[in-house]
């Protein structure tokens, strides 16, 4: 059983979700992207994003926890893909910070992100993946049971890198 708990996040959690996402992308991405590409992720940036995704619940925005310290989050809500129907919902961000990896807590902020798409009425879901990134994909594939959709794979590009990413995709049961 997971010594994690998941909740909404609320404004004073903003500060801790954007040291977060700073932490994990610096962490999961330091061999991938570029580092002057990494260093644009500023805590200020962060910080101005998630205060505005929590106040106007875009996206709806589930934090974990043990004990009092938030130590990762996920962001769900309709899909942003165009073209795709109002019961596809999406997992636009899910990030733990780094001394959190692989003790539960991405699972416990899955399971609240799949409970909130069903109350919304989604029957499928979405997340985008960069291929490099196989612990994100590890874990979307083996622990939460998505799927990868090949004709979905793009190229992104970050500054001078030019990256792929694929959707994967799994009903929401």
């Amino acid at each position: 059983m997971s010594s994690y708990s998941v909740r909404p996040a609320t404004a004073r959690d903003a500060k801790a979700i954007a040291e977060i996402h700073v932490a994990a992308w610096q962490a999961a991405y330091k061999d991938v992207m570029p580092e002057d590409y990494l260093k644009k992720m500023t805590l200020e940036k962060r910080l101005a994003y998630w205060r505005e995704a929590i106040e106007f619940s875009e996206p709806q925005l589930l934090v974990a926890t043990e004990g009092e310290q938030i130590v990762g989050f996920v962001g769900f809500d309709r899909s942003r893909d165009a073209g795709t129907r109002s019961t596809i919902g999406e997992i636009w961000a899910l990030y733990v910070a780094p001394a959190h990896w692989g003790n539960g807590a991405g699972l416990a902020l899955w399971d609240g992100a799949r409970d909130g798409l069903k109350e919304e009425g989604c029957t499928q879901v979405t997340i985008w993946v960069l291929l490099r990134n196989e612990r994100a994909l590890r874990f979307c594939e083996h622990a939460a049971g998505f799927k990868r959709e090949m004709p979905s794979l793009k190229t992104v590009a970050f500054d001078s890198a030019k990256l792929e990413e694929i959707r994967l995709k799994r009903a929401v049961d």
